[in-house]
């Protein structure tokens, strides 16, 4: 693009498709498309709205909210503003609203719905420089002088913009400027206090036209967004990066109605963690295990069929009679998992975590495309990313154009380019800390290059050294273990062990679907967990998952638990990472268990 800024790509974006749609969302019933001269108002008068609020050039407005198309208005408003945003999730509870709020010195705060606010009113007397909350939802009144809707919002822009203190709104973003701070991101805090990443505009900027040279989306592209935009990957590559090309966002409800979401939205890429993909690979794969001992044999022909058929095409020689066999296993099999996506589905962009290179290797037997990439909140994000026209499971890509990568001795991937952060807000120490003398940034994860293409390990203060002295990456067993039709989430332990073990949350529709079929109850999941027949299933999904592995890396011994980790119960980050930490204190009586003589 040629825009320097993301408030000028907006401006040019919604000025090139002022007729298209270029955001929708479901209110009721029906879809509430936003064309590109609406958004345009919206965010207009939203601008001048914050003017009259008495927001500055480079102060901080947050947003507290679900993804929704008032979020990316206020996100644009805030940088057609030269202000810089400040993204919160809406799982947060008060007291780390309160953190942020304070620590980003933000002036207003826009927010979802009544429950978004009532968090902020809660926070209010700890939070002096907060002048004024913003909320989305117009059918809420409260008698609180500081608390507007949006619509009162806009309603003071058009009345600022008719006043002699008017400035004039594209001279305003014209004047935005490439090394302007844009937005502060706030890290997960899974090993202390949350730092703010400061991201320019020129940082994002560079990220997306770097990633488009390897994704190739255009106008005729509809995204489905999903992942929470105040993570640094859904607002890049869901957010920033799909307008910046004219394409359509589609704005799921929520994360458990994305696949009825698809339907109606019927989009041709999407970005998500390796979260989705096991949840939809376990799926399939329970649905494949109820079927009859010959439906079960003509699914695994066609999967079969359709790896070598992918392999071959990779390298352009699919012969006619293995095309003929894979019309046949996509008539049979690969149609009725490709009819979850919709009619004009082309690719997923996978990133957050590693995703196995076995469901990478399934899906695109299926006939669905997943390019894994690589990056970090510092790196606005994408580092890495698999191009569309040569991707390769079990690596994260090459680097993005413009972007180095470099392994340290120890193992640790360095990266550096004009995607790398301004630095830690109001942290020049851990600014310093990650970043050298010659602006190379520690990510702190292990991996490896190999013909150009990066391979992740695992994070660095992941990596379990056993009593024994052997290094072992969890990252590479778990994603094993997770195959398993019956395996919904797993930590693996063994730091400073004799051996490893596993904690694992059972794929509980599949167990019970199991343990009918076997004559034993499944009401209550205590008495189902320990019996006999259960943990002999688990040993033997534990050991076919572990045959790859090393001697010394095998797991062991495992437990199982009732209940799955989540966001709610504090073991699962935003952007649904799991809080080892977190789960092995809350759970050090069982893995103290495992490990008694």
């Amino acid at each position: 693009m040629d825009a320097t800024t993301i408030a000028q790509m907006f401006l040019d974006i919604t000025t090139k498709f002022s007729d298209k749609v270029l955001f929708t969302a479901k209110e009721g019933e029906s879809w509430r498309e936003y064309t590109g001269q609406e958004a345009r108002e919206i965010v207009e008068n939203a601008t001048y709205g914050l003017a009259s609020l008495g927001i500055h050039a480079n102060e901080k407005v947050g947003i507290l909210s679900a993804n929704c198309p008032h979020w990316a208005f206020s996100d644009y408003a805030i940088a057609c503003s030269s202000a810089a945003s400040v993204t919160i999730y809406p799982t947060l509870i008060p007291s780390q609203i309160q953190y942020i709020a304070e620590h980003s010195e933000s002036k207003a705060i826009f927010a979802q719905d009544r429950e978004q606010v009532e968090k902020l009113i809660q926070i209010k007397d700890q939070c002096p420089q907060l002048k004024v909350v913003i909320c989305f939802d117009d059918k809420e009144k409260f008698d609180l002088d500081y608390v507007i809707s949006f619509t009162e919002l806009r309603e003071k822009g058009k009345a600022f913009a008719g006043s002699d203190q008017a400035f004039d709104f594209e001279g305003r973003v014209k004047g935005v400027k490439p090394d302007d701070l844009l937005t502060l991101i706030y890290t997960s805090g899974t090993t202390g206090p949350p730092k703010g990443v400061m991201l320019t505009h020129d940082n994002l900027v560079s990220d997306i036209n770097a990633s488009l040279q390897m994704l190739h989306v255009d106008h005729n592209d509809t995204f489905l967004s999903f992942l929470p935009l105040s993570h640094s990957f859904e607002r890049m590559a869901g957010h920033l990066l799909a307008t910046s090309v004219g394409a359509t966002i589609g704005y799921a409800q929520s994360t458990e109605t994305v696949l009825a979401d698809m339907k109606d939205v019927n989009p041709s890429v999407m970005a998500s963690v390796p979260r989705l993909y096991e949840k939809m690979y376990a799926g399939v794969q329970a649905k494949f295990a109820a079927g009859s001992p010959l439906k079960q044999k003509i699914a695994h022909w066609a999967i079969e069929t359709g790896k070598r058929h992918a392999t071959k095409r990779k390298k352009g020689s699919v012969g006619g009679l293995l095309n003929m066999k894979n019309g046949l296993a996509d008539k049979l099999v690969f149609s009725k998992v490709k009819e979850l996506l919709g009619t004009r589905f082309r690719f997923f962009v996978s990133g957050g975590a590693p995703l196995s290179a076995d469901i990478g290797a399934f899906f695109d037997a299926v006939g669905i495309k997943i390019l894994e990439g690589y990056g970090l909140t510092e790196t606005s994000p994408v580092i890495t990313v698999n191009p569309l026209e040569d991707y390769r499971f079990g690596t994260v890509g090459p680097p993005i154009p413009g972007v180095e990568v470099k392994i340290a001795e120890d193992g640790e991937i360095l990266t550096r380019g004009p995607n790398v952060m301004k630095g830690y807000y109001r942290d020049e120490a851990a600014t310093r800390e990650a970043i050298n003398e010659e602006n190379w940034f520690y990510t702190g994860d292990i991996g490896i290059l190999e013909d150009g293409y990066l391979k992740i390990t695992d994070r660095k203060k992941n990596l379990i050294v056993t009593a024994g002295g052997k290094n072992i990456a969890p990252a590479g067993l778990e994603n094993a273990l997770v195959l398993s039709p019956f395996i919904e989430q797993v930590v693996v332990i063994g730091d400073k062990r004799r051996f490893v073990s596993a904690l694992i949350v059972p794929a509980f529709q599949a167990l019970n679907e199991w343990a009918t079929n076997h004559g034993i109850p499944s009401s209550d999941r205590s008495i189902l967990l320990a019996d006999p027949k259960v943990q002999e299933l688990f040993q033997v999904e534990a050991d076919k998952a572990m045959h790859n592995f090393a001697r010394f890396e095998v797991v062991k011994k495992f437990t199982l638990l009732s209940k799955e980790f989540t966001i709610e119960d504090g073991s699962l980050t935003p952007s649904l990472k799991i809080k080892r930490k977190v789960v092995e204190e809350r759970y050090k009586d069982l893995i103290d268990k495992l490990y008694e003589e």
